[in-house]
C-alpha cells in the first residue's frame, strides 16, 4: 500500500498508542470512568490537531521507553492517520455528550461499547478508519480509484 502522505514513527510507540487508547476505552467502559473518556477524547483531539508524529502517546513512547528500547520506523499515512483521530476524537465526544446529557438511558454507555470494540479491532493493527479514509481518497480498489479519477 503506497502513503500519500507519509510520516516515519517508531513502531512500538504505535502500538503503545493503539493500545493505551484501547485501555482506556475498556476502562471508561468497564468501570464507568468517564474521566478515562475524557482522557481517550483528549489524546484522540490532540493527535488529529498535531498529527500522529507528534501525537502525544507517540511523544511519550519516543521520549521515555523509545530511548532506551528503540525500535524500527513504520511509516504511516499522515493524512489517514489524522482523519482516524479526528473520528475517533468525534465518536468519544458523541458518547461523552449522551453519557451526559442522558444519564438514565444506556445509550452512551452502549456507544463506548461499540467504540472499545472499533478500538479493539484497530489496536489489533486493523485500522477500520484508516481504511475508510483510504477507500473515500480512491486508494482502496479499483472501483474507488475509478470513481475518483485515480490512474491505477
Amino acid at each position: 500500500m503506497k502513503t500519500r502522505h507519509p510520516v516515519a514513527v517508531q513502531r512500538a510507540a504505535f502500538l503503545f498508542c493503539r493500545v493505551g487508547i484501547t485501555a482506556l476505552l475498556w476502562i471508561a467502559f468497564l468501570f464507568d470512568a468517564v474521566w478515562a473518556l475524557w482522557l481517550t477524547f483528549g489524546i484522540l483531539a490532540l493527535s488529529a490537531l498535531l498529527g500522529i508524529d507528534r501525537a502525544p502517546m507517540i511523544v511519550l513512547y519516543t521520549n521515555t521507553l523509545g530511548r532506551f528500547l528503540p525500535s524500527v520506523s513504520e511509516t504511516l499515512d499522515r493524512s489517514a492517520m489524522r482523519f482516524a483521530h479526528t473520528l475517533g476524537a468525534l465518536w468519544s465526544a458523541a458518547c461523552l455528550l449522551l453519557i451526559s446529557a442522558f444519564p438514565a438511558t444506556p445509550i452512551g454507555w452502549r456507544l463506548l461499547l461499540l467504540l472499545a470494540i472499533v478500538k479493539t479491532i484497530s489496536a489489533c493493527g486493523y485500522c477500520p478508519a484508516s481504511k475508510l479514509y483510504l477507500c473515500a481518497t480512491g486508494g482502496c480498489c479499483p472501483l474507488s480509484r475509478r470513481l475518483f479519477g485515480e490512474k491505477q
